[in-house]
């Protein structure tokens, strides 16, 4: 085989999104099927359609995020640019988070309540802050409050909304900590965190967390993101 009829990478991607979509398909088709006809079933059984339509439903939506890369990676989709403020979309996106409620883990928006006007796609960026709040709120084990503090900063002239996600006390440790790599192969999130590393750089904009110093441990930096986009218009 010449290098030439060798897959690349984002067609790769994009023939096994068309191979798994199929039979995913038909057998969420079929298990909604017996769903809606259970005369038959005991409740055991109803029970295990039910779980198995839940998780045919969560593999739909993870070959979506994998066609969604597939696309961006090969330009086959763009982002949008239209004016909005970042920092009111944190706010907006924040209220309706409940990953680890159940933990007594609390998301509090702080900082900045507007004012930062960015060319974004607001979609996209939805689930981007989502997926990087969800990851965040992932890593604590119990009662806690992880803060969400909307900044801006001016540097060489240019003038960045920086969203820096971490625990209570720890906010301004983590916004001056060296920056290092954005961990984006976390379980449990699907490919939520490769697409939102993708939607912010493809925006123009940096995500990282901070770089975990020699002989410490590594909760500052697996439980911290720190986000920044150039601002357009501010109203400071």
């Amino acid at each position: 085989m010449s290098p030439t009829d060798q897959l690349r990478y984002p067609e790769l991607l994009s023939l096994a999104v068309h191979e798994f979509r199929t039979p995913a398909s038909v057998v969420g088709g079929y298990l909604r099927m017996l769903q809606r006809d259970n005369a038959a079933l005991t409740d055991r059984q109803r029970k295990m359609i039910d779980e198995a339509e839940k998780s045919c439903g969560r593999l739909v939506a993870l070959i979506t995020e994998l066609s969604d890369v597939s696309k961006l990676d090969s330009g086959l989709i763009s982002l949008n640019r239209q004016p909005l403020d970042v920092f009111a979309l944190v706010g907006e996106v924040a209220e309706h988070v409940q990953e680890a409620k159940d933990r007594e883990v609390r998301l509090e928006v702080r900082g900045e309540p507007a004012g930062a006007r960015i060319a974004g796609d607001a979609p996209r960026l939805r689930s981007t802050l989502d997926a990087v709040f969800r990851a965040v709120l992932r890593e604590k084990a119990g009662p806690c409050v992880v803060a969400a503090d909307r900044r801006f900063e001016s540097r060489e002239g240019q003038t960045s909304a920086v969203i820096v996600i971490a625990e209570d006390g720890s906010v301004q440790t983590a916004y001056e900590s060296a920056p290092g790599a954005f961990d984006e192969k976390r379980g449990g999130l699907g490919l939520a965190l490769p697409l939102a590393r993708r939607v912010v750089e493809g925006l123009g904009g940096r995500i990282w967390s901070p770089a975990q110093q020699e002989g410490d441990d590594d909760a500052l930096a697996r439980g911290s993101i720190i986000i920044a986009f150039p601002v357009t218009e501010s109203s400071r």
